[in-house]
């Protein structure tokens, strides 16, 4: 009989239509069935099918210890589309004493859109150290995304103000309508949901969020340091592989800071490395490399 996943209920939107795609539908034999929230290109927003990826992945793991997924590693192989449904297969690759693997495709017309590989380990004693927390402004004293959407007269303002669950802050201004002030490829971001997670939010529940919210912003250092930005009218950009490994818990009510850099950028595309960090500690790190340019404009390499 079909079930969804349990993730605590909450009517604060949009948080609430968010924690929506992540209840997915179980259709036996390892196989789900979720939705897609809206965007504005028609296309499935990666960190949704990413998010989801580690939900079914973690709902196959042995009932009798809790195992929790510490990375993953992702690959966005096909454009997906919101008006139809996305089906989710797990394989389990690994059971042992520790640890386990556990593949998930994700697949539309039969054709697979989304792979990914994601670990998951029995929490055990052993020797802890992080990255230092950078020196950033408070995040109280920068502009929010959520004042800048809502005061956009546009549908691109209304559909991002109404549907994204996040309140980001960036440290040298937001690049959503126009190029950033600085080339830089280095950048930092506060971020946390808009509204608080609901009472009894999993530690995999808040690390599937990470990853959802990490991916509308890990290209930014590629785009800071190139002078393209959301907005503009040549730009194509899209997520070609993503890979977390989440370190310590957190929890996404609180602000989580960003440190991102951008090593290199190349034939189309980019590379972002990230460390997180909530209250002075190193919660997790991802890299993502992403196709960005600019169509009708030639970029030669030296």
């Amino acid at each position: 009989m079909a079930s969804f996943l349990s993730i605590p209920e909450t009517d604060v939107e949009p948080l609430a239509k968010v924690l929506g795609t992540l209840r997915l539908q179980r259709l036996g034999g390892k196989r789900y069935r979720g939705e897609s929230l809206p965007q504005m290109s028609k296309r499935i927003y990666g960190g949704q099918v990413l998010a989801q990826a580690t939900m079914v992945a973690a709902d196959t793991l042995p009932a009798d210890d809790d195992r929790l997924a510490h990375s993953i590693t992702a690959a966005f192989l096909r454009p997906g589309r919101i008006d139809q449904p996305l089906f989710f297969e797990v394989t389990e690759l690994n059971d042992g004493r520790s640890f386990s693997t556990r593949n998930v495709n994700a697949l539309q017309d039969d054709h697979i859109i989304f792979t990914a590989r994601i670990s998951a380990q029995l929490h055990q004693p052993g020797p802890s150290f992080g990255e230092e927390q950078p020196d950033a402004p408070a995040p109280e004293t920068l502009e929010s995304s959520v004042d800048f959407f809502a005061a956009m007269n546009t549908p691109w303002g209304h559909i991002v103000s109404t549907t994204n669950s996040l309140d980001m802050r960036h440290v040298g201004g937001f690049i959503f309508t126009a190029p950033a002030k600085e080339r830089t490829n280095r950048h930092l971001i506060w971020f946390k949901s808009r509204s608080a997670m609901p009472k009894g939010s999993s530690k995999l529940l808040q690390r599937a969020m990470l990853g959802y919210a990490a991916d509308q912003f890990m290209l930014e250092p590629v785009m800071r340091a190139t002078g393209i930005y959301w907005a503009h009218p040549e730009a194509s950009m899209a997520t070609l592989d993503h890979s977390i490994w989440w370190h310590r818990n957190f929890d996404l009510s609180d602000w989580i800071l960003a440190e991102l850099v951008s090593p290199s950028a190349q034939n189309g595309r980019g590379l972002t490395i990230a460390k997180f960090f909530q209250g002075g500690k190193h919660i997790a790190t991802m890299s993502q490399e992403g196709m960005v340019r600019l169509r009708n404009v030639t970029h030669t390499e030296e």
